[in-house]
């Protein structure tokens, strides 16, 4: 059946030379207010993190950019070699700290029938831990990686990789970070590669969603950009089930999106009466 309407392309189309200039001077504004002049980012080999580092070291120079590799026993060797490509072609620094005997002890010693996905979530939040170290040793905040498709979809780990002081990339689909990759001509191979958390051997993003990110996105922007009613979106040829799915995804892992709830006392809760501007005061 041919679809009633034709998805206009137009819709995830971003002008890649406005976008650039206005996340480089983001990156520079949020970091450098706070009186510090250097970024750390968790660089694992993939196009996300590639772009982030990118763009930090557009807005704080390469020498202000530390970027850190780290690698588990179970991640893809390619991984580490694109990881290194980006930082030589970006000449930022770099260190390479192996979480393995970190993340194994505890499942030899306490879980050892735990399974993929709580493996990957300490693996996450390991590499947060060592960021959050290294950003206190070094002066400089956590840049975050996780892109706008990532996030409505709920495909990150909570206080791991969706953990960041800033994050350039968070309103950015997918596709759009491939366009500015591309554009700012990051590595080719780290560009086209298939986008993986690397947090088992041969997982993939998209099978785990089960769907591909061009899919996912075209759908998010009628959804959630054009406000569109599932029947709407339907007319453009995808199914009601794939809709069904990545709306719920949205819904469900709202929670990761909000901060922690807070039982109400008080006459000015924290985050409900008492709000405030993240710089405020200063």
């Amino acid at each position: 059946m041919r679809p009633l309407r034709e998805f206009d392309d137009d819709l995830l189309r971003i002008d890649c030379e406005t976008a650039r200039r206005l996340l480089v001077g983001f990156i520079h504004n949020e970091i450098t207010k706070t009186g510090i002049m250097r970024g750390i980012i968790g660089l694992s080999g993939g196009v996300d993190s590639a772009l982030a580092a990118a763009l930090a070291a557009e807005a704080l120079g390469p020498d202000e950019v530390l970027g850190v590799i780290l690698p588990h026993r179970v991640s893809n060797p390619e991984s580490l070699d694109d990881a290194r490509l980006v930082a030589g072609q970006l000449g930022i620094r770099t260190c390479e700290i192996d979480i393995t005997p970190m993340v194994d002890p505890y499942f030899k010693l306490y879980e050892p029938e735990a399974g993929d996905i709580r493996v990957g979530n300490v693996m996450a939040r390991m590499r947060m831990i060592v960021l959050y170290d290294l950003s206190h040793k070094e002066n400089g905040l956590v840049i975050g990686t996780s892109n706008r498709t990532e996030i409505l979809l709920g495909y990150s780990t909570l206080y791991g990789d969706s953990a960041h002081a800033i994050n350039p990339l968070g309103d950015l689909l997918k596709t759009q970070v491939w366009q500015l990759s591309e554009f700012i001509d990051l590595p080719e191979r780290v560009v086209r590669k298939p986008p993986s958390a690397d947090l088992w051997q041969g997982q993939t993003d998209e099978d785990e969603l089960g769907f591909d990110y061009g899919t996912a996105d075209r759908v998010i922007a009628l959804m959630v950009d054009q406000r569109l009613s599932r029947e709407s979106i339907a007319e453009y040829g995808f199914t009601l089930e794939l809709i069904d799915r990545i709306a719920g995804l949205i819904k469900k892992y709202q929670f990761k999106r909000m901060p922690p709830i807070i039982a109400k006392l008080s006459h000015r809760t924290v985050n409900r009466d008492f709000r405030y501007p993240r710089d405020w005061g200063m």
